[in-house]
């Protein structure tokens, strides 16, 4: 697994003390440039002989969810994906629904039209979700379409 040179050297506390297992799932995480399910952070732990059980991966997922220290995406299929967050500003994504990649994104109107709908309504916003799924353009070349045919 090659870590993201750009990852942060302070790994996230998680409760009174950082387990192996725990900062192996945020190496991970650092390591895969995609959104990933839990099964797929897995697998790349198993891939570099690290001894986490799924379990364990799935639980300290959650807790860096709760942190906000990662990206979590819901699926329209039910599954829960994640990823290292980039950034610490208010974020989107644009997602390629055939390869995964993923771009970190403004929310831009989508901010303003959010605050307005609640305002409308006589809602005050605790958060929200926009997610923009796609094909990037490497996945809509049709020369790169033919040329792995």
């Amino acid at each position: 697994m090659t870590r993201d040179p750009k990852a942060p050297e302070d790994v996230p506390k998680l409760g009174p003390r950082n387990t192996r297992q725990r900062t192996a799932v945020i190496n991970a995480l650092w390591s895969i440039p995609n959104f990933a399910s839990a099964k797929e952070i897995h697998q790349a732990l198993e891939e570099d002989d690290a001894k986490v059980g799924l379990t364990t991966v799935y639980r300290t997922l959650q807790t860096l969810s709760d942190m906000d220290a990662v990206d979590v995406l819901h699926m329209p299929n039910g599954e829960t994906l994640y990823r290292y967050c980039h950034s610490d500003e208010h974020h989107h994504h644009l997602v390629c629904t055939v390869c995964g990649r993923t771009e970190e994104i403004d929310g831009g109107p989508v901010e303003d039209w959010a605050k307005r709908i609640a305002s409308q309504y006589g809602y005050t916003i605790t958060g929200h979700d926009a997610e923009i799924f796609g094909t990037c353009s490497d996945c809509n070349d049709p020369k790169k379409e033919s040329a792995s045919h």
